[in-house]
């Protein structure tokens, strides 16, 4: 009987390490000072570098439409025709009269070569026949306009035009633009030009997507507007996928480097105005310690003014530390 009381004072302490092992979070992070870049956010909005709208160069009905928004075209590929009965007459016209010029001409010559007209007719012909030839080609170019192409391999970001819509000069039909080229622009400040003429390069957050992408070159146009004394910014980007013209952006321009503590932005539990991570505390059980937090200073990472000293584990999941208190038999690891 001595021995089976013993045996189940063994079970009874194992159960209880295993559930204090359970209850601790197996990912952490070792909070540490470490360079990271420094630097100013601003506002951004993504635009294609090569990006077109096609207008319509001759009054008529659409009769069809060929493409959408979202579509992908080649260059040269149709994208929607207009009624061209008017050019079609007109061109019709235009050949009639440099018919009708071209015989003139050839009579007037024949007539001057017998002498029986002077060499001032002759030149009077050809110049009617020169204006009925540039007439001619200016009606076939206007009637070429009835067909509406894509001038560049891209994508339809935006369709401006209905069928059976009535067309005009000027008027924009189609927006297309090259998915491969993208890039940011930002406007910044005066006050911050002095900065900027020391930044290297960039980091661009997209807060819907979740993404940090590293630019490709950072260009500031030698130009401010005389409104709002503004200059644009334009940040390079490369091939990412998911990325629009008109979605927003972050840009954090990078000016230099400094030792910070930071927390991964992930591990960080936020309750209205009130920022706090789980903390390894005695025993390496998790507990909820609130936190003064800077800015972003990198790619998912936070800098930390107050509540953290270096060389403390802070539980990279919040979620799973917080079941992990509720319910000391749950792994928080798993």
């Amino acid at each position: 009987m001595k021995a089976n009381l013993i045996f189940a004072l063994f079970l009874a302490s194992t159960a209880t390490a295993q559930a204090q092992t359970a209850a601790q979070p197996t990912d952490t992070v070792t909070v540490q000072a470490h360079a990271v870049d420094v630097g100013f956010p601003v506002d951004a909005l993504v635009e294609a570098v090569q990006q077109t709208t096609v207008g319509a160069q001759l009054a008529g009905r659409v009769l069809e439409v060929r493409a959408d928004a979202g579509q992908r075209v080649k260059k040269g590929e149709l994208l929607l025709r207009i009624d061209a009965r008017e050019s079609d007459e007109a061109l019709r016209a235009a050949e009639a009269q440099y018919a009708n010029a071209k015989a003139g001409f050839e009579r007037t010559r024949s007539l001057v070569g017998q002498k029986f007209m002077s060499p001032a007719a002759l030149d009077k012909a050809r110049a009617d026949l020169d204006a009925a030839a540039a007439n001619r080609a200016a009606a076939g170019a206007s009637q070429s306009h009835a067909s509406i192409v894509s001038p560049i391999d891209g994508i339809v970001a935006r369709r401006h035009v209905e069928m059976g819509d009535m067309a005009t000069p000027g008027k924009p039909l189609f927006t297309v633009y090259e998915p491969g080229s993208l890039r940011v622009a930002a406007n910044v400040p005066q006050y911050r030009l002095k900065e900027m003429r020391s930044v290297r390069t960039a980091h661009v957050e997209f807060p819907e997507l979740g993404k940090w992408v590293a630019a490709s070159g950072v260009t500031v146009l030698p130009t401010a507007d005389t409104a709002t004394h503004v200059s644009q910014v334009r940040v390079a980007l490369p091939a990412v996928s998911d990325i629009t013209p008109g979605m927003f952006a972050r840009v954090r321009f990078v000016t230099g480097q400094a030792a910070k503590l930071t927390v991964p932005a992930s591990a960080v539990v936020r309750r209205g105005e009130v920022a706090a991570v789980y903390v390894l505390g005695t025993e390496r059980r998790p507990l909820l310690r609130q936190l003064r937090l800077g800015e972003t200073v990198g790619a998912g990472e936070i800098e930390v003014l107050a509540g953290l000293v270096a060389g403390e584990q802070v539980v990279a999941d919040p979620v799973k530390a917080a079941i992990a208190l509720k319910n000391p038999a749950t792994p928080a690891g798993h």
